[in-house]
């Protein structure tokens, strides 16, 4: 193997058997570090930073073999790290017989791989060929395993059959990847789509959306199924359907916060507020869950509105009371009022005398602010009523009267 372009530091990190059974987050660290060495590589030279790309890719597997993966984190780290290193393999301007001994090298990791890090590696097979020809060539080198295989009773198994799928997409033989995917076993989401990006490709818009549909099933992806189909639809210019059908599915992510822009970036011709509101309308059972996102976003009547029709967490509803005390006492004298309902409806385990107190003095201090005596009397008969009704948790009504 000649010398490769460049001195990297993550070498050294990345040796056999490095890490040990509780490191994975130490692992997840160095990966990030690598990959940061190799992106800052790519600006000034990207066939390095290919070269760099194939070598932790080589080196993850036998550094990372003995660490506990049970969380997932490492798993995580290691799929957005190996898809952007594939995007730079891809990218790198090399001759074939430079690809080439890159791809045979990288068929090495592959079959080394312990538990599938380089899955992407896989998936992409047919672009990390370089061009058309290539991929048609690997395509028909792994056709006859894969039919084999197939063929068999039980249907088995062969960790070259996304390549060989990926190699007939990129070179341009739709229909005869369709058949193929006709030919399998079983047919479940990672075979099928290459099937749905075929049919686009042929520009038959509403069947590939069928052919994706056509995979939802319990073990299959309905987030990643949801996100391709919004994809085709927004390539193929049909935003409109495509934000009805698909955008709430395609965007879940670790909030509801987060949910909510996401939309909000890939529709930038909708409303942020309606987007906002189509998210609160399809939960119609728990819309409080949206209470942050849209205080956040700056929907301050819409936050409240939902704070009045459902739970929301007690500390997210005080510290909004106490955050807006002064650029918005409307808020939150709202927000204050909200939490005092749900917590005489006792809503909320564990609560503190401490909160129903802060609750009861930010209410008031919040109509104080408002400056209409008005207000500062319906606040006042609110929590009055709080905590003279039998229907009020007990020991909230307590804490009230006690207050009074």
């Amino acid at each position: 193997m000649k010398q490769p372009r460049n001195k990297w530091k993550f070498r050294q990190r990345f040796r056999a058997n490095a890490y040990g059974w509780s490191a994975s987050t130490l692992a997840t660290q160095r990966l990030k570090e690598a990959l940061s060495e190799i992106k800052a590589v790519k600006r000034k030279d990207p066939v390095a930073a290919a070269e760099g790309a194939i070598i932790l890719m080589e080196r993850i597997w036998p550094a990372f073999a003995h660490i506990d993966t049970s969380s997932g984190a490492l798993g995580n780290a290691a799929a957005k790290a190996v898809q952007e290193l594939t995007g730079i393999i891809v990218a790198a301007p090399v001759d074939e017989d430079e690809r080439e001994q890159w791809l045979q090298r990288l068929q090495q990791a592959i079959a080394n791989d312990g538990v599938d890090y380089l899955g992407e590696v896989r998936d992409r097979w047919g672009e990390l060929c370089g061009s058309a020809e290539r991929a048609s060539r690997e395509a028909d080198s792994l056709l006859p395993a894969v039919r084999n295989v197939w063929s068999q009773s039980q249907g088995g198994y062969f960790s070259g059959t996304p390549s060989c799928l990926s190699c007939l997409l990129v070179s341009g033989r739709y229909q005869e990847l369709l058949d193929l995917i006709d030919e399998a076993p079983f047919v479940w989401w990672h075979y099928r789509q290459f099937g749905v990006r075929a049919l686009e490709a042929m520009e038959k818009i509403d069947e590939a959306i069928e052919y994706a549909e056509q995979s939802r099933s319990l073990n299959d992806p309905s987030v990643v199924i949801a996100r391709t189909c919004e994809g085709i639809l927004l390539r193929a210019g049909r935003a409109d359907e495509a934000y009805l059908r698909y955008a709430h599915d395609a965007h879940q992510a670790g909030t509801y916060l987060a949910t909510c822009r996401s939309i909000i970036r890939t529709y930038p011709n909708k409303e942020p507020r309606e987007i906002l509101q189509d998210c609160i309308d399809r939960t119609p059972f728990e819309p409080g869950k949206w209470f942050a996102a849209a205080k956040t976003l700056g929907f301050l009547d819409i936050a409240a509105g939902v704070a009045s029709r459902s739970p929301v967490n007690i500390t997210t509803l005080l510290r909004a009371a106490r955050d807006f005390s002064e650029p918005n006492p409307s808020f939150s004298r709202a927000s204050a009022m909200a939490a005092l309902h749900w917590m005489s409806q006792g809503q909320y385990y564990e609560i503190t005398d401490r909160d129903i107190r802060q609750a009861r003095d930010l209410a008031l201090s919040a109509a104080r602010a408002e400056g209409s005596q008005s207000t500062l009397e319906e606040t006042s008969q609110f929590i009055t009523q709080l905590a003279e009704s039998d229907g009020t948790d007990e020991f909230v009504r307590r804490i009230l009267q006690m207050q009074r």
